[in-house]
């Protein structure tokens, strides 16, 4: 089965930064967030399987949620200036395993990986000499706001305790989680707001009420059209004061399907991960133990095959390279 995996870079690299604790090289670089990272990518590789691979992250620049509602996020701190110095570097260790990296000015990273994995069920995009499709999709994220995107062909995998464990959601455990399932997911969210990217939805309407008030109108659009139909006169009233607030949650809670991404699936294909760049980086960093798992989830003769296509010249083999660890 093909399975391509699309990674939320910034989730990943942020829960990876404040999992682990400090670390830095004998230089002093700090790199607890790129090890993280790379554990992470290793274990998705391992349980996950797949056949293709991207990894998205988000750009500096302000958004249209940002434009849309200046508060967006707004009480969020600063981001540790530890963990700004790798991100850097992680881009530095995706391109050096040649995964391509998508990330778009002006959109999240969630609108991105939104975009690709509705190009991937909605188009003809052929693999293997066009023999098959894309037969799944999987959003590896710590990100609930993605689960909005799953469908019997989408999926998210989410760590739950750190980066040691995680759940694959499909469409019964997004379910579960949430209380709603995924297609109505945004319409919880303007209805409840989000406190995490600090937009308010509607005062005083809870998870329970408003999945019974989904249950029943199905969308938000439909709840205010039928105001007149709602029994709980407190309820109502609440809905009414906080009409404003849930269309506007509603729309900074949608994640975007058609952002400019252009995507050459067979660029995805995953292949070794090893070469000559990324040991000199591991050297570099002083990744001796993810080294390790690196090698055994891609074998040694990954190496001695990537090895042989390096330019003559070259000062060291990879045997003397491996000495460095």
């Amino acid at each position: 089965m093909s399975r391509l995996v699309l990674i939320d870079g910034n989730a990943i690299l942020h829960r990876a930064f404040h999992a682990l604790p400090h670390m830095n090289n004998s230089k002093g670089q700090p790199t607890q967030a790129v090890y993280g990272f790379i554990s992470m990518l290793l274990t998705v590789i391992n349980q996950l399987k797949p056949s293709h691979l991207i990894v998205t992250f988000d750009r500096p620049k302000p958004t249209f949620r940002n434009k849309l509602y200046k508060d967006y996020q707004a009480q969020r701190p600063k981001m540790d200036e530890d963990l700004v110095n790798q991100i850097e570097l992680v881009h530095q260790v995706v391109a050096a395993m040649q995964i391509p990296i998508f990330e778009v000015d002006g959109y999240e990273a969630d609108d991105v990986l939104g975009s690709i994995a509705k190009q991937v069920q909605s188009s003809k995009l052929k693999v293997n000499n066009g023999d098959e499709k894309i037969d799944e999709t999987v959003i590896v994220t710590g990100d609930r706001d993605l689960l909005q995107l799953v469908t019997d062909r989408v999926k998210l995998f989410m760590p739950i305790k750190g980066l040691s464990e995680a759940k694959l959601y499909g469409e019964q455990e997004a379910k579960e989680r949430m209380g709603v399932p995924p297609n109505q997911v945004v319409e919880l969210k303007g209805l409840m707001g989000d406190p995490s990217d600090n937009y308010p939805g509607v005062a005083g309407i809870g998870p329970k009420t408003a999945a019974n008030l989904l249950k029943e109108f199905g969308t938000v659009e439909n709840i205010y059209k039928n105001l007149d139909k709602i029994k709980n006169a407190s309820v109502a009233e609440k809905l009414k004061a906080g009409r404003e607030n849930a269309f506007l949650s509603h729309k900074l809670a949608t994640v975007l399907t058609d952002a400019p991404v252009t995507l050459d699936i067979d660029n995805a294909r995953l292949h070794s991960l090893v070469n000559q760049q990324v040991l000199d980086l591991f050297g570099e960093l002083e990744f001796k133990g993810i080294l390790k798992r690196l090698l055994k989830t891609q074998g040694e003769g990954a190496i001695a095959k990537d090895e042989s296509k390096q330019k003559k010249g070259t000062s060291k083999s990879s045997k003397d390279q491996l000495g460095l660890f």
